[in-house]
């Protein structure tokens, strides 16, 4: 930090240069209830002298005043934001806090460990490049472990991090620390993961976190702090392809007609041809437009408006796509995470978000539920909350699509319900599927009680008195 504060009095663009074009890292924090996500999170920032003077002085007086850790400073409250969360001692929601060293941006996302809040750690996993999976050194792997991993492998996050916390509990035993280094070996091998690393610690007292521990004079591996800072980040980046959903069709007047979205996939340049699916029109390139002039190229993450050397008909939710085309179809196979209280119902329409094209549909088929424990399929009719499955969909119109492993920008989907318009599910697509249209469709009794529910919703929310 010292060297960022001459940097600063000296040539303050300069600084301001260094850490624009500094890499960032997203990562998340997830594991079993309890096992110490907050407080390393906390450890952290305290140990990286990252945290201000009255931030300090008020986790401070909170320590005292919830008395979570019997009169020492809970670091954990930094990251622990909601007054339940501070009662409790546990993380509810998904916490954001960022921070930067001299080598890397950092955004974390705090997870919560408890079974009823995997749809919160599945949420905030979705833009994560890192994974750091906290396990009890006393406990071991537990359910939630294997469910967390099981949803990030999901997710397509190939980078892990198994902090072995708490190992100050168990005298650092250098045994323990083997010994769940195993059995996590032996979990991720179906997981496909592709990169992981161990490291002992003690988020409470940071030993390993951001200072080297003088209790493990066994480990020669690197701190906490010196993986984040050095990872190398599989991002697959190896996607030929380009891909923008159309979020927006700009057209202030006669001579300009802008198509506006957010690069999900690859990179344009003015002049390329592109497609735009699912019509299949094509053109070329004209500019690429953002509120501070046009640009030479774009690539995944920037959000452009591109121009066209040819009036096509796009509308919103279309997909514009230059190299390897993408895939249209009205059904496909999708691992979807169950978020809802209420079960999954065959056959019910819901809507299904795909890139920014919203369509009605309805789950047709369940092929196998995953058991996290033992990753045996299951046979299932319903899915319940925080439940884990391979279905099949059928949409009332084609949507435009990759395989999730491929690009998660085109891959992932949202379940919807039309009634409330909350989130029900979320999903990685693996195909398309041919399937009968009339399959799985409810029966008459069923949509009958549906649509009494339905009505009976619109009325509370609508005459609330009777």
């Amino acid at each position: 930090m010292a060297h960022a504060s001459d940097l600063i009095e000296q040539d303050i663009l300069g600084y301001l240069k260094q850490h624009e074009e500094k890499d960032i890292l997203r990562f998340l924090t997830c594991g079993n209830v309890d096992d110490g996500k907050s407080t390393l999170i906390g450890r952290l920032l305290h140990d990286s002298k990252l945290i201000f003077e009255d931030q300090l002085a008020a986790i401070k007086q909170d320590s005292q005043k919830f008395n979570t850790t019997d009169g020492e400073i809970d670091l954990a409250l930094l990251v622990d934001g909601l007054q339940s969360e501070r009662e409790q001692g546990i993380t509810i929601d998904v916490a954001y806090r960022y921070f930067s060293t001299e080598k890397r941006k950092f955004i974390i996302a705090d997870c919560p460990g408890h079974e009823q809040y995997t749809r919160n750690m599945a949420t905030g996993a979705s833009n994560c490049d890192l994974a750091i999976i906290l396990i009890d050194a006393r406990k071991g792997i537990q359910t939630q472990t294997r469910r967390h991993s099981y949803i990030i492998s999901l997710l397509g996050i190939k980078n892990v991090v198994v902090a072995v916390n708490k190992m100050d509990l168990m005298d650092f035993d250098e045994s323990v620390f083997n010994e769940i280094k195993t059995d996590y070996l032996k979990l991720a091998q179906s997981l496909e993961i592709d990169d992981i690393h161990f490291v002992p610690m003690s988020a409470l007292n940071g030993d390993n976190v951001v200072d080297r521990s003088q209790q493990t004079p066994w480990y020669d591996g690197k701190t906490f702090i010196q993986l984040l800072e050095t990872i190398e980040i599989n991002r697959n980046d190896d996607f030929s392809g380009f891909r923008m959903p159309v979020q927006y069709v700009n057209r202030p007047n006669l001579n300009f007609r802008g198509f506006c979205g957010t690069v999900s996939a690859g990179e344009i340049f003015p002049g390329d041809s592109i497609t735009a699916l699912p019509s299949g029109k094509e053109s070329k390139v004209k500019a690429i437009v953002t509120a501070e002039g046009e640009l030479d190229s774009a690539i995944s993450g920037e959000a452009i408006t591109i121009t066209l050397e040819d009036e096509i008909d796009i509308s919103r939710g279309d997909v514009i796509v230059k190299g390897d085309t993408a895939t249209v179809s009205d059904s496909f196979l999708a691992e979807v995470v169950w978020m809802e209280e209420s079960p999954l119902i065959l056959g019910k329409e819901y809507l299904f978000k795909v890139g920014t094209k919203t369509s009605y549909g309805r789950v047709v088929e369940i092929k196998h539920r995953v058991d996290v424990n033992t990753m045996e399929h299951i046979d299932a009719s319903s899915l319940q909350l925080n439940e884990v499955a391979l279905v099949a969909i059928q949409l009332s119109t084609p949507v435009v699509f990759d395989a999730y492993k491929s690009t998660k920008g085109t891959g992932s989907l949202i379940i919807i319900d039309r009634m409330n318009n909350v989130t029900i599910a979320a999903g990685m697509i693996e195909s398309a599927a041919e399937l009968d249209s009339n399959i799985n469709a409810m029966p008459y009794e069923a949509r009958l009680a549906e649509f009494n529910r339905e009505v009976a919703v619109l009325a509370r929310k609508y005459f609330p008195e009777g």
